[in-house]
C-alpha cells in the first residue's frame, strides 16, 4: 500500500468543543488537507516544537524521544494508518540495530514524537479518500441551485440534512477554516457512504 506523505499545516482551535483543537495536517504535492481532533494537551506539545519553545522540565514526548536515543532506537516513520467511526489511528515504525518495531499510537502523541525526532508522517490513499477534504471555490453540482440554507453547527442534526446540503456545510466551514466541524460533517458524510457499500 503507497504512503503519502504530510506536513503540519498548523493547529486551529476548536469551535464547538471547549479544550479541543484541529490539527491540520496537509499532503504533500497535494491540496488535501486532513484535519485531526486532539486535546489541548497534545496540542500543546505539538505547538510546543513547532515553535522551537524548550520547557524548564521535560514534557512526556521529550522524555519519550530521550528513552529512544538513550536505548538507540529510531523513529523511521509515523503513519495515520486508518479512521474508524471518526477516530484515526496511527503506528510508530521504530528500528533498533537490525529490528524493526511497530508500535500502535494516537496520531496526536505520535506527531509530537515525530516532530521531536524529525522522523517523516504518512497516511494511505484510503484514509486522505475517507478523511480528506478540499478546499473549492465552487461545489458545483454539490451546491443546489442558489439556494441559501442556514448552517446548523450542532452535529446531532446533522443526520437530518441531505448529501449535498452537507457538502455545502462541508465547503462553508472549510471557508471559515472551522476545520472541527468540517471532521464532524466529513465523519457523517463517510457513514453514509459506508452504509451504502453494504
Amino acid at each position: 500500500m503507497s504512503k503519502i506523505r504530510l506536513e503540519i499545516l498548523g493547529l486551529s482551535s476548536g469551535q464547538t468543543q471547549s479544550g479541543s483543537f484541529a490539527l491540520i495536517m496537509s499532503e504533500k504535492n497535494g491540496n488535501r488537507r486532513l484535519p485531526i481532533i486532539i486535546g489541548m494537551f497534545e496540542a500543546q506539545a505539538i505547538a510546543i516544537e513547532i515553535e522551537r519553545i524548550t520547557p524548564n522540565r521535560p514534557m512526556t514526548h521529550d522524555l519519550f524521544r530521550s528513552f529512544l536515543d538513550s536505548f538507540e532506537i529510531r523513529l523511521a516513520e509515523v503513519i495515520i494508518t486508518d479512521l474508524r467511526e471518526g477516530v484515526f489511528y496511527a503506528k510508530m515504525v521504530c528500528i533498533s540495530e537490525d529490528r524493526k518495531i511497530e508500535i500502535d499510537a494516537r496520531p496526536s502523541d505520535a506527531i509530537a514524537i515525530a516532530l521531536r525526532m524529525n522522523a517523516p508522517i504518512y497516511t494511505y490513499e484510503s484514509v486522505l479518500q475517507e478523511a480528506g477534504v478540499i478546499l473549492e471555490d465552487e461545489p458545483s453540482s454539490m451546491e443546489m441551485e442558489n439556494e441559501e440554507i442556514s448552517y446548523n453547527p450542532h452535529p446531532t442534526t446533522l443526520k437530518e440534512y441531505s448529501d449535498d446540503q452537507l457538502y455545502q456545510f462541508l465547503n462553508k466551514a472549510l471557508e471559515e477554516e472551522d476545520y472541527e466541524k468540517a471532521a464532524e460533517i466529513r465523519d457523517e458524510l463517510g457513514k453514509r457512504e459506508k452504509k451504502r457499500r453494504r
